[in-house]
């Protein structure tokens, strides 16, 4: 059964207000850029983001932030941000700052089934204030897994299956979150017949995957670095 669907709007008709989302990306690579333009045209509030960092430079997340949609957030980079910052100091957002490692890995829990995990990052800081502590080889302190509603990622290519592939780090949190969300939906820059994808490069298998459609325009200003003239690296 194909999963394409026809563009943003279509793919993501039933987020509502207090919706939890997973974004993929890191800093400004590979995030899904057509998913997040739709969120920002939506009448929707109160969201709930699970994303490594929300956005910067007016750019990714931060166009649905300055729009007061998100009242809470989980990241692990808050840094370089203005429009963050702000609302963090005037209390108008609620942060949860991860551990980088913490955080992928709490997705990661939620996808295989693991309700919770012991973990020695954060031990003795702010990150540890009012969990559960236990001393294994040394105090470990327990983290939640993080579900959520929908996922939000982007992959270079797809198949009508949801096979997806993703190019380079531009892969980062991505098929983690699709298997910790009851609805995944991706954008693909390219969208490829079924076995063009061969079965060893498949990234994430399309059983994670519940919708697919073609973005476009996109930026990727840092996703590539001429350092010599007809050169791309």
């Amino acid at each position: 059964m194909s999963k394409i669907f026809k563009d943003a709007k279509e793919a993501l008709h039933d987020i509502v207000s207090g919706s939890t989302i997973m974004s993929g990306g890191f800093g400004l690579c590979g995030i899904p850029e057509n998913s997040i333009n739709q969120l920002e045209k939506m009448n929707i509030q109160n969201l709930t983001v699970i994303s490594n960092n929300i956005g910067n430079s007016g750019r990714g997340l931060v166009k649905i932030l300055v729009q007061d949609k998100i009242k809470k957030a989980y990241c692990s980079y808050v840094g370089g941000n203005p429009d963050l910052e702000k609302r963090i100091i005037n209390k108008s957002i609620e942060i949860e700052l991860v551990p980088q490692g913490t955080f992928s890995e709490r997705i990661r829990a939620a996808g295989m089934g693991v309700r919770a995990f012991y973990t020695p990052t954060g031990y003795g800081t702010i990150v540890a204030e009012g969990k559960d502590v236990k001393v294994f080889d040394r105090p470990c302190i327990l983290e939640e897994a993080l579900h959520a509603d929908f996922a939000l990622i982007k992959a270079q290519k797809a198949d009508e299956y949801g096979n997806l592939w993703f190019k380079e780090t531009a892969r980062n949190f991505s098929p983690l979150m699709a298997m910790a969300a009851k609805t995944t939906i991706v954008e693909a820059e390219e969208i490829v017949p079924l076995g063009a994808i061969p079965a060893e490069d498949v990234h994430l298998p399309g059983i994670f995957v519940q919708r697919v459609y073609l973005g476009k325009d996109y930026q990727n200003d840092i996703e590539f670095l001429i350092t010599d003239e007809g050169e791309n690296s």
